[in-house]
Parts: structure tokens; C-alpha cells; sequence
């Protein structure tokens, strides 16, 4: 079973800071950091490796410095690490970085099928959570999204059976393989590295694919294939008005209520008018 999970590269959020006149992120002097999502997914599949055997790929597309969080991958467990990277990659959006690393998923099943692809739910620096259903919709693999637990793999019958949060609760879903899975955040606990590990993750060399080692076409990556276009980013202006303090007749719960529901009605006259006609019609 080869499994293939996808991640990226993300500036810490807990750090990130928004330029006062550019209103654009300031990365530097920020740490990046593999997106927290993503490594449920990783956990996952090192989780499926330990009881099948399989082998796992990590697979990001990114600047050079990308290279420090698929050493980090190797470091907890995954046998072999591609960075996909490549000037005309740059300013891809969802669309066109799911084009990107869909062609260099088809360039690692030339050496050996892949079985499963794992993404994260979504990163923290887009929040678009689209990116994983592109790959499976462009290899045409079913996808499972919102995993909580992967209950069995049947490799003999390619089926697997998974659960799957929903509104309504939890739905338990056989699909056959090949497909793509992305794992909600807290199903899993991230293992520690082990000092072997940590060790062949450091020599080992990592494989640096480019647009023209996948076969992507340039029409398709970077800004030329992104139909997404982002007008503005801006912090929003805090509010100048005070809060209030409502003070009421008496400390019981109907007198604050009555002295709360005054001081709204009073600040938003148009809401008592529009009030008093709903009752009037009653509605």
C-alpha cells in the first residue's frame, strides 16, 4: 500500500502580524510551521503504515524553505519526502496548487500505485478547505472528508471503512479504493519522533520536483492558472464606543432585565417602533 499525505507550510498563527499601512502579512521574524491540520493526517497514515506495512510519501509544494517541515515528517515516521517547487508556482490558489500536486501525485503512481491520499482539513493561513477534494475530483478518487476514526482496511477487497462526522452525527462510510481522506482536528494523538528516525531524516535527500518533472502545464499553476483574485486584506478598525453600564432599580433578575431591555430600545429607537408594529399586526 503506498499513501500519499499532502501538507504545507504555514507561518505560525499565534505569531502573524498584519502591516499597518500595507494591510498585508508580515512573515518575517514569523516561524513556519507543517499547518496543525495536516499532521492528524500524517498521524493517520504512520497509524495505517505500523499496522499494514505500508509505505508513506510526503508530498508539499512550496519555496526551498519548505524543505525543514518534510524533514519533520520523516523525523516522525514517513519513508520518503517530495518538494514541489517552482518560481511559476507562486501566487497559486486553491485551484491551481490542487492542479499542481495532483500531477506530482500521478508522477509518484508511475513508481508504485497510490493507494490513499490523506490532506489535512484545511491550513491555517487560507481556511478554504478546498484543496484536498480538488485532488481526489482531478484523480478521480472518492473523497472522505471530516474523518473522525478509520475503522478497517481491506486490502484484499480495496475497501475501506471510515466515520464521519456530520450535523446529525457520526456516519460510518465504505468506500473502495483508491480515495482521498482528510482527518478532523484531535482525532489522534501526534506521536514523538525516535532518535532513528531523526537521524535518517536528517541525510536523507529529498526529492526537488519542478513543473517541468510533472508535466504540469504552465497555463495551470501559479497566477496564470488562478482565477481567484483577492481585492483587499485589512484589519478590522476597533469600535471607538464604550461600553455601558445599565443600572438597575433592584439587584433582582426582571428589574436588570427590564433596565437592559430600556437601554437597548433607547439606543436603537427604530427596534421599539419596529416592535411595537409586529405586536400591533400580531405576528
Amino acid at each position: 500500500m503506498h499513501i500519499v499525505v499532502c501538507i504545507k507550510q504555514v507561518p505560525d498563527s499565534a505569531q502573524i502580524r498584519i502591516h499597518p499601512v500595507t494591510n498585508t502579512i508580515m512573515r518575517q521574524g514569523v516561524p513556519a510551521i507543517i499547518n496543525p491540520f495536516d499532521l492528524f493526517s500524517l498521524e493517520e497514515a504512520l497509524r495505517i503504515k505500523d499496522k499494514v506495512g505500508a509505505r508513506v510519501t510526503v508530498l508539499t509544494m512550496g519555496p526551498p524553505m519548505a524543505e525543514t517541515s518534510l524533514r519533520k515528517a520523516l523525523s516522525l515516521g514517513a519513508d520518503d519526502a517530495v518538494l514541489l517547487t517552482d518560481r511559476k508556482f507562486a501566487g497559486s490558489d486553491t485551484l491551481a496548487t490542487s492542479y499542481a500536486l495532483t500531477s506530482a501525485i500521478k508522477k509518484l503512481s508511475e513508481e508504485e500505485t497510490v493507494d490513499l491520499v490523506f490532506c489535512g482539513k484545511q491550513t491555517v493561513d487560507g481556511d478554504t478547505a478546498q484543496v484536498g477534494p480538488g485532488i481526489a475530483t482531478r484523480l478521480g478518487f472518492q473523497q472522505l472528508t471530516y474523518i473522525t476514526k478509520i475503522e478497517s482496511i481491506d486490502q484484499g477487497a480495496k475497501e475501506i471503512v471510515v466515520h464521519r462526522r456530520s450535523e446529525g452525527g457520526v456516519q460510518v462510510l465504505k468506500t473502495a479504493l483508491p480515495c482521498m481522506i482528510t482527518m478532523l482536528e484531535g482525532t489522534n494523538t501526534i506521536r514523538f519522533g525516535k532518535m532513528d528516525d531523526m537521524f535518517r531524516a536528517a541525510r536523507y535527500g529529498l526529492k526537488t520536483w519542478n513543473k517541468d518533472t510533472t508535466g504540469a502545464e504552465e497555463t495551470k499553476v501559479g497566477l496564470k492558472g488562478s482565477p481567484t483574485v483577492v481585492s483587499k486584506v485589512f484589519v478590522p478598525k476597533p469600535r471607538a464606543q464604550k461600553a455601558t453600564m445599565v443600572e438597575a432599580e433592584s439587584p433582582t433578575a426582571e428589574a436588570q432585565a427590564a433596565a437592559a431591555v430600556d437601554a437597548i430600545l433607547g439606543a436603537q429607537p427604530k427596534l421599539a417602533d419596529e416592535l411595537l408594529a409586529r405586536a400591533a399586526a400580531g405576528l
